[in-house]
């Protein structure tokens, strides 16, 4: 797996900034509630790329960038987007996320026409043992 180049931006909460988290419990709890989100989105994250094959993790991606799970109706279409930025999510190589990405569009858990359909029956791979 080769190294990935991310941008990054590094923050610091000053005293004021206190302040606020402790006068504005609004605020702060939707502080709080992001921070927690994204703390376990890493973690998921981590255990994804320590204990899956690849091609869970990308079917896993695939579902995340469609929203399914995520209250409201889940959004099957996603934007165009390379098999680059996939092999970049995952981790792997373009040859295994070709693979996948045919496999699922011939199992009828994906369609790409313009745009990428992912069908709810993509869970299978993912819950799938």
């Amino acid at each position: 797996m080769g190294e990935q180049e991310q941008d990054a931006e590094i923050g610091r909460l000053h005293r004021e900034h206190n302040r606020v988290l402790h006068d504005e419990s609004a605020f702060s709890e939707m502080f709080v509630s992001y921070l927690l989100s994204r703390n376990m989105r890493i973690e998921e994250d981590l255990v994804d790329q320590l204990f899956n094959s690849s091609e869970k993790r990308l079917a896993r991606v695939l579902l995340l960038l469609a929203h399914f799970g995520k209250e409201g109706n889940p959004e099957p279409v996603i934007a165009k987007i390379s098999q680059k930025t996939l092999v970049e999510m995952i981790g792997t190589t373009r040859a295994r996320v070709n693979f996948f990405m045919n496999k699922f569009r011939k199992m009828g858990f994906i369609e790409y026409n313009g745009g990428l359909h992912v069908h709810s029956s993509l869970l299978n791979i993912v819950l799938h043992d």
